[in-house]
C-alpha cells in the first residue's frame, strides 16, 4: 500500500520530497550519534531518488569515512569535488581520507587546497602552514 505522496516506479517506491528531506535529516542525526551504517542506509535511498544531491553525497562520504570504507569515501568526495572544485571542506575531508589510507603526498595537496580556499585554523594547520593570509585585493605581489 502506498502512502500519500508516493507512487510506484518499476517495482520500487518513489518517495515524496518531504520523505527524502526527513531521511536526509535523520541521516545527519545518525551520523552525529555515531551510527554511520544507519546513515548510509538512509542516504542510499535519498541518492537513488536524487543522484545529484551534493549534500547527501557529502554526508554519505563522511559516513563511509567513519566506517573506514576509505575507497567509497574517496569516490564520494571526488564526486562532490568534480561538481564543486572550490568546496574547501570536501578537499579537507578527502585529504583526511587519503591520509588515513597512507597516501600522504596526495593528501598534502588537498590539505593545501582546502587552506587556500578557506583559511580556517584547522585547514591551515593540516596544510602545514604557520599561518595563511590571502594577498590584499589589487596587489600583484605574489611573495616572490
Amino acid at each position: 500500500m502506498l502512502c500519500r505522496g508516493e507512487s510506484r516506479r518499476k517495482g520500487s517506491v518513489v518517495t515524496s520530497p518531504e520523505t527524502n528531506l526527513i531521511q536526509f535529516r535523520a541521516a545527519e542525526q545518525l551520523l552525529a550519534a555515531r551510527d554511520p551504517r544507519g546513515a548510509v542506509d538512509l542516504l542510499d535511498n535519498v541518492i537513488e531518488e536524487h543522484p545529484e544531491h551534493r549534500g547527501a553525497r557529502l554526508l554519505r562520504a563522511r559516513a563511509y569515512f567513519l566506517q573506514a570504507r576509505l575507497h567509497s569515501a574517496e569516490q564520494e568526495f571526488e564526486w562532490v569535488l568534480e561538481r564543486e572544485p572550490d568546496n574547501a571542506y570536501a578537499h579537507f575531508a578527502l585529504a583526511r581520507t587519503l591520509q588515513r589510507a597512507a597516501r600522504d603526498d596526495e593528501a598534502r595537496a588537498h590539505f593545501k587546497l582546502a587552506a587556500a580556499l578557506n583559511p580556517r585554523p584547522d585547514f591551515v594547520e593540516a596544510a602545514g602552514f604557520d599561518s595563511f593570509e590571502p594577498p590584499q585585493s589589487g596587489t600583484t605581489d605574489l611573495g616572490n
